[in-house]
């Protein structure tokens, strides 16, 4: 199925997928994402069903929702049911799973009577952290003779709200009052029309935009990348955050904020330098790399060498033994 509507996918799909998975029994397991209710495809295909890993990239408890989303709690409850009836709980990063499950006590507080209890140690007892793997050709030694002069700026995010883009681009602008000489490249993807930001930027920021829009070949994404000096995030909302990984892994430094799954990706020795705590920070921070970005070309090699442990050929074999778990349920 596209990947889009994703709230119908989450409503409706465990009824289309029922009647258009034949033989169901042959399988040894089954892998959904949060956004699939678990809980209605077990009953609608009764004891035919195989043991089942359930995937949880986003979940709709703490996935912060736009203003007046009557929505939300619903697809909480999908969430929390497709975690119970799960043989398998996988989160992508440590800080999610934590986030999650602290979440569900809360959450269903907010039922008006009958709250169910001992829900959280349930999930708790089978879930388990794999971080998502980066496909990509990222063995090479970084190349700095092919960034940019100035140093070259990389939005590589989709261009939702939960991505904070007014934050980013207004930093932006405090940049550029002071003089300072950088280029952007603002990729990602977009469901939908341009946010307002972003047809801002493309007017305020016309001379320094080298890219705008998304870049649907692989090959044209990774020489942004590799051309790129500075990756940021400005995000609201992030539980692991393999676009900034992807861009670490090939020679930019980035800054990201001091909180959600980002000190727990980035190495310890980097949070100094390269997590920020609010928008000031920020601005200062990006500053100081603008000003001298050529002297972060050994800490750009160095970050490049420690985002190779997020590489599918080293986080593989924690996947091979989870499958092997599921299949023996």
């Amino acid at each position: 199925m596209p990947g889009e509507n994703w709230r119908w996918r989450m409503l409706g799909a465990a009824l289309h997928l029922a009647d258009n998975i034949p033989r169901l029994e042959k399988y040894d397991g089954i892998i959904v994402t949060d956004l699939f209710n678990l809980a209605d495809f077990k009953a609608l295909v009764g004891s035919q069903c195989p043991p089942v890993l359930a995937y949880f990239h986003e979940n709709q408890m703490t996935y912060p929702q736009p203003p007046g989303d009557k929505g939300a709690f619903q697809l909480g409850i999908i969430n929390i049911t497709t975690a119970l009836v799960a043989d398998m709980v996988v989160f992508n990063s440590k800080m999610h799973k934590d986030a999650f499950l602290n979440a569900v006590p809360e959450f269903l507080k907010r039922g008006s009577d009958y709250k169910p209890k001992g829900i959280t140690n349930k999930i708790r007892e089978k879930t388990e952290v794999l971080y998502p793997g980066i496909a990509a050709p990222f063995d090479r030694d970084i190349d700095v003779e092919k960034q940019t002069d100035p140093p070259l700026i990389i939005w590589n995010h989709r261009w939702g709200f939960d991505k904070n883009c007014e934050m980013f681009f207004s930093s932006l602008e405090e940049i550029d009052n002071t003089g300072l000489d950088f280029n952007l490249a603002l990729m990602g993807e977009n469901f939908g029309k341009i946010p307002e930001e972003f047809k801002t930027a493309k007017k305020k920021f016309k001379d320094r935009i080298l890219q705008f829009g998304y870049v649907p070949l692989r090959e044209e994404y990774e020489k942004w990348l590799k051309r790129g000096a500075i990756v940021i995030s400005t995000a609201i909302q992030e539980n692991f955050g393999i676009s900034v990984i992807e861009a670490m892994l090939m020679g930019c430094v980035p800054l990201l904020p001091d909180r959600l799954s980002y000190p727990e990706v980035l190495p310890e020795e980097f949070h100094e330098h390269f997590l920020y705590k609010n928008r000031q920070d920020l601005i200062e921070k990006l500053f100081l790399i603008i000003s001298d970005y050529k002297q972060y070309e050994e800490i750009q090699s160095r970050l490049a060498k420690k985002m190779r442990f997020f590489l599918w050929e080293n986080v593989i074999s924690g996947y091979d033994r989870a499958l092997e778990r599921l299949s023996k349920f």
